[in-house]
């Protein structure tokens, strides 16, 4: 198959491989044949690898505490920037959780701006075709 030559402390050596199956070579040295096994050695890997520790959660008490917190106004921002497409309210209009609120083109999507609370749209700032940048105010709901 394959010839080497290895050098030995001092000593010259002309080694074949005559047959490799498994982890068992036929080799021949010098003219005389040797079957040995090839053990492999388990490459690590260079990339390091994150170990992280276990999260300890602290249970002061079983029950949970919803907290509500009430708030004068809510802002409704923009997420990204983009073009207002569609205005589904105006000032006074009462609106509930989840109603739709604005419909705006973003990185060539239309996506659809919900209300997160219910309210009345007190100060609406945007009509169809303004552009907004992200995190610009839309409207507030009180």
């Amino acid at each position: 198959m394959k010839k080497y030559k290895f050098k030995i402390k001092g000593h010259d050596y002309d080694v074949e491989l005559l047959k490799f199956e498994g982890n068992i070579a036929q080799l021949d040295v010098n003219g005389t044949s040797y079957e040995v096994e090839v053990q492999h050695e388990l490459k690590q890997s260079k990339t390091p690898r994150l170990v992280r520790q276990e999260v300890q959660l602290k249970r002061q008490d079983s029950k949970i505490k919803k907290t509500i917190i009430k708030t004068a106004g809510h802002d409704v921002k923009c997420p990204l920037p983009g073009n207002i497409m569609q205005v589904y309210v105006k000032n006074g209009d009462t609106v509930k959780l989840g109603d739709k609120l604005v419909m705006y083109e973003a990185m060539k999507m239309e996506n659809t701006i919900v209300a997160e609370k219910d309210g009345t749209v007190k100060n609406l700032l945007v009509q169809p075709g303004d552009s907004v940048l992200q995190d610009a105010k839309l409207m507030e709901i009180e």
